[in-house]
């Protein structure tokens, strides 16, 4: 049995995480193992794992999510895997984390992060489509930001997010399933977004869903960059450029420090 292993707990914007490095573990981690970690009863508890491999020379991000998948993005948790890494002297010079998505750039200024997300593209085409629910129709958009994300707009995202939200994730549309962001325009260049994640469900805040929304306002509602989106944790900034290249900024907060207990490390590795 392993003695130890260390874990730190972060959150953004309410989007909270289980941060632990590959090399502190004898036995990898797997979809098993990453849906007891997120276990609020029999594990730490978070919307995700994030899991720092720090063997090539660039630092590497990989997510897994609650119900075991991996992610190739998380907004979030790039700006909390950016600032774990400053603070240990491990983010390289130039800022560059690589996701399942690919590389991206941070900088970071105290608590606050700004990431070079790269391209939001639109892989249907740049406009809206009508998907069926079963409880009725919406009108989304697609938007890719490495990640998938069906971005729909609606006057009360609060009201709808954990009623059509799954509906959208699990539709035959998607076969890979994808997140769901529930938008309202209150400006032109201010918008309030709930979301319901891929393997997650509801959260508190989506960076790469923040992304996705606000390409998707500017690209084809008009609004102007850079976006304030207001979310249920609080608010990121989004720059879209005229090429679509998306730069986020947020926070990133370590909330404790730990050492998993040797019981739950006997039942992670027994899996």
């Amino acid at each position: 049995m392993t003695d130890g292993i260390a874990f730190e707990k972060w959150q953004g914007l309410g989007n909270h995480f289980v941060v632990t490095e590959s090399s502190a573990w004898a036995f990898p981690i797997t979809a098993a193992r990453a849906r007891v970690l997120c276990d609020s009863y029999v594990g730490v508890g978070a919307d995700g794992v994030l899991e720092v491999v720090l063997a090539g020379g660039v630092p590497e991000m990989r997510v897994w999510n609650p119900d075991g998948s991996v992610a190739e993005n998380c907004g979030n948790g790039v700006r909390v895997v950016a600032r774990y890494l400053e603070g240990r002297g491990l983010l390289p010079i130039g800022g560059r984390i690589l996701t399942g998505a690919g590389e991206v750039v941070v900088s970071v200024d105290g608590p606050v992060v700004s990431v070079d997300m790269g391209y939001a593209h639109f892989p249907a085409g740049e406009g809206d489509e009508a998907l069926e629910t079963g409880v009725g129709t919406v009108t989304l958009a697609e938007v890719s930001m490495g990640n998938p994300h069906a971005v729909i707009r609606h006057d009360d995202p609060d009201a709808v997010v954990a009623t059509i939200g799954p509906l959208v994730e699990a539709s035959p549309r998607f076969p890979d399933r994808t997140n769901v962001e529930f938008v309202r325009r209150d400006g032109p260049s201010e918008i309030t977004m709930r979301v319901w994640e891929r393997g997650a469900g509801e959260t508190m805040a989506c960076g790469t869903g923040a992304c996705a929304a606000a390409a998707a306002g500017v690209r084809l509602d008009g609004l102007v960059s850079p976006v304030t989106v207001h979310l249920a944790g609080g608010d990121l900034v989004i720059a879209v450029g005229d090429d679509l290249r998306v730069t986020m900024t947020g926070p990133a907060e370590p909330i404790f420090s730990g050492v998993l207990s040797p019981d739950l490390i006997s039942r992670l590795e027994a899996m």
